[in-house]
């Protein structure tokens, strides 16, 4: 695949809550699984699951290692490739450094909300397959991103939107739905 290193980081802190707070969330179990099979189809090199609460991080490490080294990498090798790209970081920073590799890094975030200038899907896309730093697309747990966190992007992505009125998606079906609107064969 041509273009830009992409990777991706579910962010739980700082994550929203209902009313708007900043909080961390909970670590799901299906977040990381799912997330991680979604970037692995679609050429990420690295799936960073930033949580700050270190028994979290062990929770992520002891689910990779399941999938990775234990009875389930033999049953289903195709999860194993997947979850090989997870990294528990404790901090944004964290991830923004170990993605960029002592480089440069771009950030773009994925929002249900509008807030500010967007890119579209179509100009993301024309974007990864230039040249250029590595790209981190952040995807928020909880009500999405806190402040600190969109306001670092480099870009905002515009928000995915069924035909209706509702618009709450998990985590795990938006980041699959952005994905394939970045990197997917088909796209135009």
């Amino acid at each position: 695949m041509s273009g830009r290193r992409l990777g991706i980081a579910l962010v739980h802190h700082p994550a929203l809550d209902r009313e708007g707070n900043v909080v961390t969330t909970a670590l799901t179990n299906m977040d990381v699984h799912d997330m991680a099979r979604s970037a692995r189809s679609y050429g990420c090199t690295d799936y960073y699951v930033v949580h700050p609460i270190e028994a979290a991080r062990t929770m992520v490490a002891r689910i990779v290692d399941h999938w990775t080294n234990g009875s389930s990498a033999k049953r289903i090798p195709d999860r194993k490739d997947a979850l090989s790209i997870v990294r528990a970081v404790a901090t944004l920073d964290d991830a923004l450094s170990a993605h960029a590799a002592g480089g440069e890094v771009e950030t773009w975030v994925t929002t249900a909300l509008e807030i500010g200038t967007t890119m579209t899907f179509g100009d993301a896309r024309a974007r990864l397959a230039s040249e250029g730093p590595p790209v981190l697309l952040l995807f928020g747990s909880g009500w999405g991103l806190g402040p600190s966190a969109t306001s670092r992007a480099t870009h905002v992505i515009e928000p995915i939107y069924g035909p209706g009125d509702y618009n709450h998606l998990s985590v795990r079906s938006a980041c699959a739905i952005a994905l394939d609107r970045l990197r997917s064969r088909s796209a135009t």
